[in-house]
């Protein structure tokens, strides 16, 4: 039994989220598919470094696969790409230690978000448009309350069954290029529906509708506030996740130029 690591890029729009679902599309289901017809085996195992939601993109998702095979992993790359739809792809394909694990040996994960400041027609899948204006300064203001370790149970989704809603996150970045602006988050791990609702809550501030001072509060006591406003999973991308020894190179810049 042979263990690969997988890096994949999709457009989430078509699927369910990563995790197999019964009577849904998913990613890892296309993917467990195209692995069954291209070896003619069903006792293998998938494991995706996390899951990410129903719409939502990735830029370089990381999963094992444990497969009996003497395919090489060039050669795996190739079979896979042949058997998957066109909006998911295999980036690279390395054989691995058995001890290696895609989720349990991640040390980080980046998000990035990508807000749009007009109506879109080629770009509406990759943003979300948010009609009123934004003003990126205090926005950036309110971000900063987000780094450092806090509990995010606030922005979690209670039916994630999430335990542990402590997260370490590193500084929020922003960036405004054209009419985009981009907001990248990099932690330890992420609670279901947690990087929507923190978007929703810093949208909110550059709209005017939340002081910068009104998002720490959030992070002291529980409130249902950023699950009101929770963004879109058109804008979301999930962009690297890291494993010991490795560094994020790619600087903040769009996913779609508009």
């Amino acid at each position: 039994m042979a263990r690969f690591k997988l890096t994949l890029e999709y457009e989430g729009t078509r699927y369910r989220g990563w995790q197999v679902q019964k009577n849904a599309r998913t990613v890892a289901g296309e993917i467990g598919d195209a692995v069954r017809r291209l070896s003619g085996r069903t006792d293998f195992e998938l494991y995706g470094s996390g899951r990410t939601d129903a719409g939502v993109h990735a830029l370089a998702q990381v999963a094992h696969l444990d497969l009996n095979t003497a395919l090489e992993p060039q050669r795996m790359l190739f079979a896979l790409n042949d058997e998957l739809p066109a909006d998911i792809n295999v980036l690279r394909a390395e054989r691995v230690p058995r001890r290696f694990h895609a989720r349990h040996d991640a040390v980080s994960r980046s998000y990035l978000y990508q807000v749009s400041r007009r109506r879109t027609a080629l770009g509406k899948p990759f943003v979300w448009w948010v009609k009123d204006t934004l003003d990126a300064v205090p926005m950036r203001e309110a971000a900063r309350a987000f780094a450092g370790l806090h509990d995010f149970r606030s922005f979690a989704d209670a039916r994630s069954g999430d335990e542990e809603t402590r997260v370490k996150m590193e500084p929020v970045e922003i960036a405004e290029a054209g009419s985009l602006i981009l907001v990248r988050f990099t932690g330890s791990h992420f609670l279901w529906k947690m990087v929507r609702r923190l978007v929703g809550v810093i949208v909110e501030v550059g709209r005017g509708g939340l002081a910068p001072g009104e998002v720490a509060p959030m992070l002291q006591a529980a409130t249902e506030l950023p699950a009101q406003l929770t963004a879109p999973p058109s804008g979301l991308f999930l962009e690297a996740v890291l494993y010991p020894g490795e560094r994020r190179a790619r600087p903040l810049h769009p996913v779609l130029e508009i």
